[in-house]
């Protein structure tokens, strides 16, 4: 016990620690929320600061502004004025996303549109000085270089709506400068738009052939000749070319990358005009280059809090409760399900949920989940109602159920205080909006069954090793074959897959901790049930359809 004092001490230490310096990195700059028509934004600018140039900041798909935080912190403390803003269907945006998401004068349209509106709005703002500049992840990128050479001027295909630049009087504000992220804009031209810079990570092998190809338009060599870190063109015509690579990061991990944060500065600082000496970008001083860093220090901590606070939940079962099935048993139940899902799916209509591919899922979950049970029930002899209750519940009914409603609500608040509010404060939009409550319950009708069932064939006093990660990775298999029969349909759901696995792969190590606590499958799987549902929920965006 007292190993286990000090080890929970020295959690509870470095948990304030990577609170404090977080909050650290935001200290000395005013975030304020606001909206602008119905969007929302955060506008970040120094305190006490001169008149400076406003840069707007955009997220990717499935992103948010708190996302591109890390950015707008380096920002302002470098003297700009940074807005970012969540796209129709994503964070906190009241309305959903619309229109063919394949076309150009579809959903590109409606985002262009909403860019223009946020951008001619946050040129009014105060301690503007007139000079303006866009950045952008992923998704974003497309839209902000659009934007930048021909302003909103796409109108949403089959609508008669007027572009939102024409009903605003005020003159469109010329982009001086744009930064693209993960950047993928088949728009761009060898001098529109002005002054563009394309950062990538290392690991994102095909968009680093993308920002050869952009530079390649102005360097006037072969795309294979671009050379990472030079400067082509010149940015006082506005022709000013770059490619930059993030080193060891991905297409999440390059927002936080140091190389990101200060390329931009430097890049934007030169394109404004803000400093003319020579230096490299190294020595631009920048807030949260480690910000990355602390928020996984951060969530590996509650990560790691979890197993010793597993141990003050109540226990349900003095026996351990569970399938203890043998891998015939699991190969029977937990694969066959999995198989023929995707097969009965595949003619079955979807887009009943208003959100991305998050309507398939849940009923992927709950078509596995349902066959499961079924197949548990049948391979267990097929037990009666009385014996059913005493095979799951043990010898005390009532007494179990209490103790397993309390324990699953322990579970869950240890995941909305310790892991949604962290994500949410730090890293990502990750609390649902009153929108999103409705398409909560509506997955957790899918999830419930699925981890109910599957924590229970996965658990027993005589559980196989290896079973819980054997059944995820069925069940991933499950969803590439979705896939597969249906690309065009299921494409979305692609780039949902990894965070599925990083899911799996956390609340199932958590489950183990809360099924060894309890005795019970059940607890565990309630707890999963509820916080996969919820992920889904607030991280797909919402779609209103074509």
């Amino acid at each position: 016990m007292k190993t286990n004092l000090w080890t929970v001490a020295l959690l509870v230490g470095l948990l304030g620690l990577s609170l404090w310096q977080l909050l650290s990195d935001e200290s000395g700059i005013r975030r304020e929320s606001a909206r602008i028509g119905e969007t929302p934004v955060w506008v970040y600018r120094p305190q006490g600061a001169d008149p400076a140039p406003l840069v707007v900041v955009a997220h990717g798909f499935a992103g948010s502004r708190r996302l591109m935080e890390p950015l707008a912190l380096a920002l302002a403390g470098r003297g700009y004025i940074a807005v970012t803003y969540d796209f129709l269907g994503h964070g906190r945006h009241p309305q959903p996303m619309r229109g063919n998401l394949e076309a150009e004068d579809g959903t590109t349209a409606y985002l262009l549109q909403q860019t223009d509106e946020v951008v001619r709005g946050a040129a009014r703002l105060p301690g503007g000085d007139g000079r303006v500049a866009l950045a952008g992840h992923s998704m974003a990128t497309d839209v902000l270089v659009r934007y930048a050479q021909d302003g909103a001027s796409l109108v949403p295909a089959g609508t008669s709506e007027t572009p939102a630049m024409s009903q605003d009087s005020t003159p469109q504000p010329r982009i001086e400068a744009t930064v693209g992220i993960s950047m993928f804009a088949p728009t761009v031209g060898a001098t529109s738009p002005s002054n563009l810079l394309a950062i990538v990570g290392a690991w994102e092998g095909r968009l680093i052939t993308e920002g050869r190809r952009v530079v390649s338009m102005t360097a006037g060599v072969e795309p294979d000749a671009v050379s990472p870190g030079t400067t082509y063109g010149d940015t006082d015509a506005g022709t000013a070319r770059r490619l930059a690579i993030a080193p060891g990061v991905e297409h999440v991990g390059v927002l936080y990358s140091a190389t990101t944060l200060e390329e931009t500065v430097h890049w934007l600082d030169d394109s404004l005009g803000r400093s003319v000496e020579s230096r490299s970008p190294s020595e631009v001083p920048t807030r949260a280059r480690g910000r990355g860093l602390w928020i996984a220090l951060l969530m590996a901590v509650v990560f790691l809090l979890a197993r010793p606070l597993a141990g003050a939940l109540p226990r349900v079962s003095p026996a351990p409760l569970g399938a203890s099935a043998s891998w015939r048993r699991l190969l029977l139940v937990g694969g066959l399900p999995a198989l023929v899902t995707p097969l009965i799916l595949r003619p079955l209509p979807t887009g009943f949920l208003p959100v991305v591919v998050g309507d398939y899922v849940a009923v992927h979950f709950l078509t596995v989940g349902l066959l499961t049970g079924l197949l548990l029930w049948w391979t267990g002899g097929r037990p009666g109602k009385e014996r059913l209750t005493q095979v799951v519940l043990g010898s005390d009914p009532a007494g179990a159920v209490t103790r397993t409603v309390l324990g699953a609500a322990l579970t869950l608040s240890f995941f909305l205080l310790l892991v949604a509010w962290p994500l949410d404060r730090f890293f990502t939009s990750f609390m649902p909006v009153a929108g999103r409550i409705p398409l909560l319950m509506a997955v957790l009708v899918g999830t419930l069954p699925y981890f109910l069932a599957d924590e229970w064939l996965t658990r027993g006093a005589e559980a196989r090793r290896g079973a819980y990660p054997a059944t995820k990775a069925v069940f991933l298999l499950s969803l590439a074959l979705a896939v597969a029969l249906d690309f065009e349909g299921l494409f979305f759901l692609v780039l949902i897959i990894p965070l599925i696995v990083v899911f799996f792969t956390i609340h199932g190590l958590l489950s183990r901790w809360v099924y060894r606590a309890t005795g019970s499958p059940m607890v565990a799987g309630l707890a999963n049930a509820v916080a996969f549902a919820w992920a889904l929920s607030v991280t797909f965006p919402l779609y209103a359809g074509p």
